[in-house]
């Protein structure tokens, strides 16, 4: 059975509220408060890891936002009006700002706070795993990032045409729900994070499997997205995303093998 993707979530008089804004929203909170629990698992102090993922949200959204007026600058000088409908963007390289630039704002927190590098990672595995369920789940509902046409029984198809002024959704096109796959993949991501974090060894071990499952689920998912706009490389190989999920499995399993290497140092040194 063909499902419809719902781009307006509902209606408050002349607003719209976007679907993808809404749960993006929603997984933005519930990230924040898992933070907490896995804050104090990983003995981390929770009120700072709060304070560091609101530092680096706003950060991300800043970053991101500010990449998208500098790129359309030439564009909002003739129509500044059109400022308002840049929130309704959502691009690949945007949120790859948004995480860099989110990622360095906390980097620079958590050294101004003192915070233990490795298992404040580790404490902010899962619930960042959540989040991107929850944006996906986001980007379903709204048609962005859309994958594939495809045959499947499961296939969405898109019909509201906000979908394709806002994301460049086709219409009237059975396509691979992508999105869901995704959300699929980091909510089993975060769950099995979570189990892991009161069960690791050392420091570090969390977060390297977590930079080693979002790699690998955003790989995968990328062979059913829409190669439109996404980049390409080594002859059309890879696209843009899927070099960043290289680059996450090679950082996450480095991270996991010096991370070994350091305990059985330690370990050496008190033989």
């Amino acid at each position: 059975m063909l499902t419809q993707v719902h781009p307006v979530l509902f209606h408050l008089g002349a607003f719209l509220i976007p679907s993808y804004g809404a749960v993006a929203a929603l997984g933005v909170l519930a990230a924040l408060f898992l933070a907490l629990r896995t804050a104090r698992i990983a003995r981390v102090d929770a009120n700072q890891v709060w304070n560091l993922c609101i530092v680096a949200l706003f950060a991300a959204l800043l970053g991101s936002r500010l990449l998208l007026v500098a790129v359309n600058w030439s564009v909002l000088r003739v129509h500044p009006k059109w400022l308002l409908g840049l929130a309704m963007i959502h691009h690949p390289l945007l949120a790859g700002a948004g995480v860099l630039v989110g990622a360095v704002a906390a980097l620079l927190y958590g050294r101004w706070q003192h915070l233990p590098l490795w298992s404040t990672a580790d404490a902010l595995a899962a619930p960042l795993a959540i989040g991107l369920a929850f944006e996906q789940l986001g980007a379903l509902l709204a048609g962005s990032g859309y994958g594939t046409e495809t045959t499947v029984p499961w296939a969405i198809i898109c019909t509201h045409p906000l979908a394709a002024r806002w994301s460049g959704t086709p219409l009237g096109v059975a396509l691979h729900p992508v999105q869901g796959y995704a959300a699929l993949a980091f909510l089993t991501l975060a769950v099995f994070l979570l189990v892991w974090l009161p069960a690791r060894r050392q420091p570090g071990d969390v977060a390297g499997l977590a930079l080693m499952g979002s790699g690998i689920a955003v790989f995968i998912t990328e062979f059913w997205r829409d190669p439109e706009g996404r980049g390409t490389l080594l002859g059309g190989a890879l696209d843009g995303p899927q070099a960043a999920a290289v680059a996450l499995v090679v950082v996450g399993a480095l991270l996991l093998l010096e991370r070994k290497t350091s305990s059985h140092h330690h370990e050496a040194a008190h033989v």
